[in-house]
């Protein structure tokens, strides 16, 4: 593991199964009575978002007290940026108070890169998503949801996703979670095809390494997962489509089209969901959607993240079953 994480472009093969690996055994962890581990005892982590957020920042919080560590919450409203100050000015506060990790959420693309090389700060970067160019941790718990789903929770122990074919639709323009997954997935040797209307595809799109569709009823008899994007209007300054009906009846996932996915294919949003608009609440409900794991997973992923980047070089696997033996006891 490389001492930050900031794009799911910089994790290898290995390092992303070793990250999946260690997640598996973090899960055992909130099966237990006592959801602790002793791990960072003593470390510091500041979550540092400069933009809104709940799903993201609840579960760093989670897998940081989990994992025993000492917990600041830095929110850009209220606060001295919401004066003026700048980043390298935040940074070198936080410095100064030793933090060992910093978990940064920031509206501009390549916020965290910055934060990481600039020698402001001496302590872990680990991106919660920057702009519209990178959602690292994301990507590691769906990748994480596709294995268990796909794989089996045991049987994908070391294993990667090739061979698996996925399908990520919507806004892949304005989409981190996107950018991210293809790049994962990619490198676990999964197929991607993303499908959205032209005017939502990304300029240079064609060296990603993925296929394009703006067919989706072409692409489901062949998805193992078909992740739905939702459409950030607090992003777009213009109209990328004629109407919401029109988006919804081409691009839309309903109970007609989840018809047409294999059996054993699912159905994963990174959230939050618009139901209606590209999901219906038939589809959002139903045992194939995957939504509510994923919040459960990304906790464990975030925990194994945490871990690995901070923890130390004991394997996982031995450190949670000696402090499970120890409350056996």
């Amino acid at each position: 593991m490389q001492r930050h994480l900031i794009s799911a472009a910089d994790l290898t093969r290995d390092d992303a199964v070793l990250i999946l690996d260690t997640a598996e055994e973090m899960a055992r962890v909130a099966d237990r009575p006592i959801k602790k581990l002793p791990t960072l005892r003593g470390r510091t982590v500041v979550n540092l978002f400069f933009e809104d957020s709940t799903r993201t920042r609840i579960s760093f919080e989670a897998a940081e007290k989990r994992l025993s560590a000492d917990v600041i919450n830095f929110t850009a409203k209220g606060s001295s940026v919401s004066k003026g100050e700048s980043l390298k000015d935040t940074a070198q506060t936080l410095e100064a108070m030793g933090v060992d990790a910093v978990v940064i959420r920031h509206s501009a693309s390549g916020a965290p890169y910055r934060l990481a090389n600039s020698g402001w700060i001496d302590a872990a970067v680990i991106n919660a998503g920057d702009g519209t160019h990178q959602h690292p941790t994301q990507a590691l718990l769906d990748a994480f949801t596709m294995r268990r789903r796909l794989v089996g929770r045991d049987a994908g122990i070391g294993q990667d996703l090739s061979g698996k074919r996925i399908t990520i639709v919507g806004d892949v323009l304005h989409s981190r979670v996107a950018r991210s997954n293809v790049d994962l997935l990619h490198t676990l040797g999964a197929e991607v095809t993303l499908v959205a209307p032209p005017t939502l595809v990304p300029v240079g799109v064609e060296h990603w390494p993925c296929e394009v569709s703006y067919d989706l009823d072409s692409t489901l008899p062949k998805s193992d997962a078909v992740m739905m994007l939702r459409v950030q209007r607090e992003r777009m300054n213009a109209a990328f489509f004629p109407t919401e009906r029109e988006y919804s009846r081409r691009y839309g996932l309903d109970g007609e089209r989840m018809a047409k996915m294999p059996e054993h294919a699912i159905v994963m949003h990174p959230g939050p969901m618009v139901r209606g608009m590209e999901i219906t609440a038939e589809v959002a409900d139903s045992d194939r959607c995957t939504v509510v794991e994923q919040v459960g997973n990304g906790v464990s992923i975030r925990m194994a993240v945490l871990y690995l980047l901070l923890g130390g070089n004991e394997p996982a696997v031995s450190h949670a079953r000696t402090n499970e033996e120890k409350q056996d006891r």
